[in-house]
C-alpha cells in the first residue's frame, strides 16, 4: 500500500480519523493522537470528533469512576457471536447524559447490558457515550437486547439529540457475494432520499452520501478503495460494513426499526436477479412490495407506515 502523505511504499500504514492512509514516518512527524477517541489527526488540525475529552469543564471526562465502565474509543474486545448467522449486526447506540448524573447513568447501562456489550467514550458527543454490543442476530436481537434499558436511561435524564446517530455494522460474511455485497450498496445509494426519511436525519457531516461513493461502489465491495470514514456506509472495517445513516434515539421501536431496515436491505438484494433489477428491482417501490411479505419485518414495516413513506 501507498502512503496518501509522501505517495512512498507502505508496508503498515495507519488510517487517519479523515481515512487517509499515512506510513509510519509520516504519521511521527505531522501527526498527532487524539487524548479522546484515541484517533490519529494532522498535527495543524483539530480532531475530526470534535472531541471534548481531557476539557474540565466535561462532567464525563471529569468523573475518575467512568474508567471502569466506559471504555476509551479505541477498546475493541474480541467479538462475541449471538444467534445463528452467517450474518450479525453490531449496533453502536451513541447517548448524551443530559439533565442526568453522568455516572449514574452510564451504571444503568453497564448493567443493562452486561456481558452483551459494553460502553465507548465518542468524541462527537458532549458528555455521554456510546452503547455497543457483540454481533447478534437479528431474531436474536429483538428477542434479549435490554430494550427495557432504553426507558431507565431516559427517566435518568439521558436523551438523543441532533449530533447523536444509531451506526449498525453488518458482518460482511454474511453477504453471498462481493455481487451481494454491491447489489446491497448500490440499492441504499439509489434511494438516497428514502434512506434519510427511515434513517430520520440528512447527516452530511457523519453519515454523508456522496456521488464519488456511488461511483465507487464496484471497489469498495472488492476492497480495491476504502471510502472516507464519515459516509452513509462506511466500508473501512474489514469484517463489516458500517451503516450510519440513522439519528439517534432511545425509543425501543424506532431502534427495532433501524434493525430490521439494516437486515432487511440485505436479504432483500441477496437474490435479486438481473432480470429483477432490469424491471425496476432496485427501486424502493419494488424494496416495500416485497417487505409486505415479509414478517419478521414488521418493525419497520410500522415505522414506514407511520413516516408515510412505505412506497
Amino acid at each position: 500500500m501507498t502512503c496518501e502523505r509522501c505517495e512512498q511504499p507502505a508496508a503498515h500504514p495507519t488510517r487517519t480519523l479523515t481515512g487517509a492512509l499515512i506510513c509510519a514516518e509520516c504519521l511521527v512527524d505531522f501527526y498527532t493522537r487524539c487524548g479522546g477517541c484515541d484517533g490519529w489527526h494532522h498535527s495543524d488540525e483539530h480532531c475530526p470528533n470534535s472531541c471534548p475529552c481531557g476539557d474540565d469543564d466535561c462532567d464525563l471526562c471529569a468523573d475518575d469512576a467512568f474508567d471502569d465502565l466506559v471504555h476509551d474509543y479505541s477498546y475493541q474486545p474480541r467479538p462475541v457471536f449471538h444467534g445463528d448467522g452467517p450474518l450479525f449486526l453490531g449496533p453502536e447506540i451513541e447517548v448524551e447524559v443530559g439533565a442526568g448524573n453522568p455516572h449514574r447513568c452510564a451504571e444503568i447501562a453497564f448493567r443493562g447490558l452486561g456481558d452483551l456489550g459494553y460502553l465507548k467514550r465518542d468524541g462527537s458527543l458532549t458528555c455521554g457515550f456510546e452503547i455497543v454490543t457483540h454481533p447478534m442476530a437479528y431474531d436474536w436481537a429483538l428477542a434479549n437486547f435490554p430494550w427495557d434499558m432504553l426507558g431507565r436511561l431516559r427517566d435518568n435524564g439521558c436523551l438523543a439529540t441532533d449530533t447523536t446517530g444509531i451506526h449498525v455494522h453488518l458482518s460482511r460474511a454474511g453477504f453471498s457475494s462481493v455481487a451481494h455485497s454491491y447489489r446491497w450498496m448500490k440499492f441504499i445509494y439509489r434511494n438516497e432520499r428514502q434512506v434519510q426519511q427511515v434513517a430520520r436525519r440528512e447527516a452530511s457531516q457523519w453519515a454523508a452520501f456522496c456521488p464519488e461513493d456511488r461511483r465507487a461502489i464496484k471497489n469498495y465491495v472488492k476492497g480495491d478503495w476504502y471510502g472516507p470514514r464519515y459516509r452513509a456506509i462506511n466500508t473501512n472495517n474489514e469484517h463489516t460494513f458500517e451503516l450510519r445513516v440513522f439519528a439517534g434515539s432511545l425509543d425501543p421501536q424506532t431502534i427495532q426499526a433501524a434493525f430490521a431496515f439494516s437486515v432487511a436491505t440485505v436479504e432483500y438484494t441477496r437474490q435479486l436477479s438481473v432480470a429483477a433489477i432490469a424491471s425496476g428491482g432496485w427501486g424502493w417501490a419494488a424494496f416495500t412490495g416485497w417487505l409486505a411479505g415479509q414478517s419478521a419485518y414488521t418493525p419497520l414495516v410500522r415505522q414506514l407506515e407511520a413516516l408515510s413513506c412505505a412506497c
